[in-house]
């Protein structure tokens, strides 16, 4: 998601004079500005997982290369002997053996350059830390980051009741920007589980920041002033509720589409969402004008419903599928419709061509965004009529 992410970056860049989005980067976008600037996207990025805030970096060829240059940071400088301390490593191509060696030599550097400048040093928790350190290594480089971010960006802070595999609101977030969808379009989710996508689309909407109801790492770091991150939420402007509703929602399931209605409740959405309990295949136009459907429906290795068997080899599947796709040939003229999976047989099934497949991962899965622009009438190219004249 570098690309909808650095896009969205750039937006929130303008309401700062000191944020600079520069390139993306396999797995992220490099920015610079003020530590404020750090708290700005914190509190506004829906695409983002972390915000990491470079430290030092240099050239490796052992372990104790990367002691030496964590040793020299000055690390008091950001946090206390009271915080308590995660270090996290991830490797692209790195000769070292052992990174968990590599990650306790980390550790090893913060602790020893505390001891050297306090006489005391932090505690390691791994579960609920309040300071987490960064490392990345590629085959020649390490960079050290302080995490400002904490926990995971897409734990939003309002969840608390999920499907059997909730999508990852950082995701439905991505998903929504790849499919085109702004406020004020319609959009429907007929496959909608917990809510997920309808209430990021919500949340945009009404101007919602995805981290206003959550807790930064930073605001742990030394000297954060909490007067001048109270003013950054105060300016958040909240828009009213729409006049009439635009987005929709769907599911066979009736205990999901309650879970939605409470998510959405805890996210901050003042507005109704209508939502229907119903299958996908028998779904219609909630507006008169067309829109967007998003959906992300269960697939086997998400949720494990179809156990080892591949999608096409699923009779009900199939039948659900082409029956799912009939309707949207029949019923959703113009609309178009994204549908997010790790089944690469799903245009098959629905005997649809897709326009655009986007790859993405969600998790470990590689899944794909299918696109499918439906057209008015018949999908199916009119043959012309030929004529044989003969003589009589």
């Amino acid at each position: 998601m570098e690309t909808v992410l650095a896009d969205e970056l750039r937006e929130i860049a303008e309401n700062s004079q000191t944020l600079k989005v520069h390139q993306s980067v396999p797995g992220g976008v490099h920015c610079s500005g003020k530590l404020q600037d750090g708290w700005l996207l914190n509190l506004h990025s829906r695409i983002a997982s972390r915000v990491l805030l470079r430290i030092a970096q240099s050239s490796y060829r052992h372990e104790e290369d990367i002691y030496r240059l964590a040793v020299k940071q000055a690390w008091e400088k950001w946090f206390g002997v009271e915080n308590t301390l995660r270090i996290d490593l991830t490797t692209i191509k790195s000769p070292l053996k052992s990174l968990n060696f590599t990650t306790l030599r980390i550790k090893d550097g913060v602790v020893d350059r505390f001891r050297s400048e306090t006489g005391s040093r932090p505690s390691i928790n791994t579960h609920a830390p309040d300071i987490r350190i960064a490392g990345f290594l590629d085959a020649h480089n390490v960079t050290l980051y302080l995490d400002t971010s904490g926990e995971a960006l897409f734990k939003r802070g309002w969840r608390h009741e999920t499907g059997d595999a909730p999508l990852r609101e950082n995701l439905a977030a991505g998903l929504l920007r790849t499919s085109g969808w702004k406020p004020g379009m319609p959009l429907l989710d007929p496959m909608c589980g917990s809510g997920t996508i309808l209430i990021e689309a919500a949340q945009m909407v009404q101007g919602i920041p995805p981290g206003f109801k959550r807790t930064f790492s930073f605001e742990k770091f030394r000297h954060f002033d909490q007067a001048e991150w109270q003013a950054l939420k105060d300016a958040v402007h909240i828009t009213p509720p729409p006049a009439e509703p635009l987005i929709f929602g769907s599911d066979i399931s009736g205990d999901m589409l309650n879970m939605t209605r409470h998510n959405l409740e805890k996210a901050g959405v003042t507005f109704s969402i209508p939502l229907h309990q119903i299958e996908a295949q028998e779904i219609k136009p909630p507006v008169d004008r067309p829109g967007i459907i998003l959906t992300n429906p269960p697939y086997g290795e998400r949720i494990g419903v179809r156990g080892n068997r591949h999608l096409q080899t699923d009779e009900l599947a199939s039948q659900f599928y082409q029956a799912l796709g009939a309707t949207l040939k029949r019923r959703f003229p113009e609309w178009s419709v994204f549908v997010f999976t790790a089944d690469l047989a799903v245009p098959k099934l629905l005997r649809l061509k897709e326009s655009r497949k986007t790859p993405f991962y969600n998790g470990p899965i590689e899944c794909r965004l299918f696109r499918f622009d439906m057209v008015a009438g018949s999908n199916r190219t009119r043959q012309p009529r030929t004529f044989q004249n003969r003589q009589q």
